[in-house]
């Protein structure tokens, strides 16, 4: 049987020191402690002249969140020039948290390639609460609630001792939601996720189990979270990277209002003002902020501009769409509605430095483990940074 380590988790009632230092008090929390995380630049000059000074500069590179670190996907992006990927997650031991030697082990085969483990998936995805594993945090369930996050905040810890920086999470109740596919014959009948609310609205879906839950109720479920994880992160140098609710869509749908609906610029602004912490922030996501706007090409540059001086943007979804806000396709980067050099530029110029990655792409029958799209996503991403850093 393999043996594993044990990480003592805190109260989330304690004062924050103290509430470290009970994080600290057992075996592995002791040695987490006396490891201090791998540095990163944080809170970092907004003024103008730093600003001034990262024009030309090019401080974000490629990264990617699929196929985590097995040997087979390890090889995969080092062929492709990743170098910087979010490993998905540690292995789970129930009641306790992720497992330190399996979160090592993956940072070791990691750095075989070459390749940086810079984030891990914390067990609150997309999936919505029907398939997580953490499911009362989101449905505002007490006294659950405080035993999963009890083991977010060892999640964090395991992160640190590994050198991980970035911890993303969503925070939703319904799942990433989606009614079909479009097949477009002029990319070789390549299949395009697709939403269109007046078909999710025909098909008449009942209630979820949390019943009616209004943005009020989401965002004050988000602070419980947020107040009890965010001084851990703090202690620990991991930033926290919330991932905006996948589409925003009506008040109300299917009884749930998602916290990022119906103004999703004005929602993500109210999240970031839940912390003026700098490990506070966004898995910013430009296709799913896109799939809330009516003019995406235009208006995703004023939130980048607003996001990025603030320090907020802690890794980037490139994701392309063809729509917007009730109805969109997810399809390849370089055929959408928005121009991913210019966004990119527009990242360049706020001094955006972390992961660049594609997160959902095209789909195909020859293409069944999204490889090839994936491929196709890594190649432009390298191509417009080397052309911004040229001085395109």
């Amino acid at each position: 049987m393999k043996k594993t380590q044990e990480c003592k988790t805190p109260s989330s009632h304690l004062p924050r020191r103290g509430f470290v230092r009970s994080l600290a008090s057992g075996s592995l929390g002791a040695a987490l402690a006396a490891s201090p995380a791998t540095a990163m630049a944080v809170g970092t000059d907004r003024s103008p002249a730093a600003a001034a000074a990262n024009k030309g500069k090019v401080l974000m590179h490629v990264g990617c969140q699929s196929g985590g670190t097995t040997l087979r996907n390890l090889e995969f992006k080092a062929r492709h020039g990743v170098y910087h990927i979010d490993g998905g997650m540690p292995e789970y031991i129930p009641g306790k948290g992720w497992d330190l030697e399996d979160s090592l082990r993956k940072r070791d085969a990691c750095e075989k390639y070459g390749i940086h483990l810079d984030a891990y998936h914390l067990p609150l995805t997309s999936a919505g609460i029907d398939k997580v594993s953490h499911p009362n945090i989101m449905l505002g369930k007490s006294p659950e609630r405080d035993r999963e996050i009890e083991e977010i905040q060892q999640m964090i810890m395991v992160a640190s001792k590994t050198g991980v920086t970035l911890l993303n999470y969503n925070t939703t109740i319904l799942p990433v939601l989606r009614t079909g596919q479009t097949i477009d014959p002029k990319r070789g009948n390549a299949r395009y996720s697709t939403w269109v609310y007046e078909e999710a609205v025909k098909r008449n879906e009942p209630l979820t189990r949390a019943g009616i839950v209004t943005a009020d109720d989401m965002f004050e479920r988000i602070k419980y979270l947020i107040d009890r994880i965010v001084p851990v992160a703090e202690e620990y140098k991991v930033r926290l990277g919330n991932h905006i609710a996948d589409p925003p869509t009506h008040v109300g749908y299917r009884g749930i209002t998602r916290w990022t609906s119906p103004d999703v610029f004005a929602a993500m602004k109210r999240f970031a003002a839940l912390s003026d912490s700098p490990y506070h922030g966004f898995n910013f996501c430009i296709g799913s902020i896109a799939e809330g706007l009516k003019d995406p090409k235009n208006e995703i540059h004023e939130i980048i501009r607003y996001f990025g001086p603030r320090k907020k943007i802690f890794n980037i979804h490139l994701r392309n769409i063809k729509g917007g806000w009730d109805h969109f396709q997810e399809v390849f980067s370089d055929n959408g509605d928005m121009d991913f050099f210019q966004v990119l530029k527009t990242l360049q110029e706020v001094g955006y430095p972390y992961m660049v990655m594609p997160d959902h792409v095209p789909s195909h029958p020859d293409d069944p483990t999204h490889e090839q799209a994936f491929a196709h996503a890594y190649g432009y991403i390298i191509a417009i940074l080397q052309a911004i850093a040229g001085g395109a």
